[in-house]
């Protein structure tokens, strides 16, 4: 499975490229905002830390002006994801930025019948949201499921399930167990998965008995 983080922060992007765990990064609207930086800017830089795909999302709602956004968007560097919503409109933008060669990350999936129109427009991603559908007492994870089950009996579908609305680190392990390509990830949540107080029980007792043996490695 890769990993995206879901963010516009540079800092915390840059911190977590440094693992060596990052593939890519999502953005949207929203997480512009609050870099409180100019959108065409802040891409620009993600971009130039992370070599994966960087998703970058168009503001407009008819076809063509998405068209127009994305092509700009692309012109920004050549692993930008241009993001579309999940509407006819989307789905027709996607169609044709396909067709120029770009990737298209089809967003506000929540349905397996979305994802199978999205699939079918040439999405490289699919990126259905999982605590959303959480949130109205819905089980986020069977969309993953479904998707995939879909994905699955079709060989010309190579849409890619990018699973996406993170709220856990259950929900990493959950998307991975379900078969998702891909999970973009919170930045506290990706985190977050390295931790285990057994790891840390662990260590300390390793320390503890390395320590009373007097040795020293170097």
């Amino acid at each position: 499975m890769q990993f995206f983080v879901d963010t516009a922060d540079v800092g915390e992007i840059k911190t977590l490229a440094e693992t060596g765990m990052l593939d890519g990064v999502t953005t949207n609207p929203s997480l512009i905002m609050k870099a409180g930086r100019p959108m065409l800017e802040v891409i620009a830089e993600i971009c130039s830390i992370v070599d994966g795909p960087v998703s970058a999302e168009v503001t407009a709602i008819e076809t063509e002006q998405m068209i127009a956004e994305g092509r700009k968007l692309a012109e920004i560097a050549p692993n930008i994801a241009i993001k579309l919503p999940l509407t006819w409109d989307g789905l027709k933008a996607c169609r044709a930025l396909t067709a120029d060669g770009h990737m298209v990350n089809v967003t506000l999936c929540f349905s397996s019948a979305q994802a199978l129109l999205a699939a079918k427009a040439g999405a490289t991603f699919i990126s259905p949201f999982i605590g959303r559908l959480d949130d109205m007492g819905l089980d986020g994870m069977k969309l993953i499921e479904e998707i995939r089950a879909i994905y699955d009996n079709y060989e010309d579908l190579s849409t890619e399930i990018l699973a996406a609305s993170i709220r856990t680190t259950n929900h990493v392990q959950q998307a991975a167990i379900a078969g998702a390509d891909v999970a973009t990830i919170p930045p506290a949540i990706l985190s977050k998965l390295i931790h285990h107080p057994l790891t840390d029980k662990g260590l300390d007792q390793f320390l503890a008995d390395w320590k009373a043996t007097g040795q020293s490695i170097l």
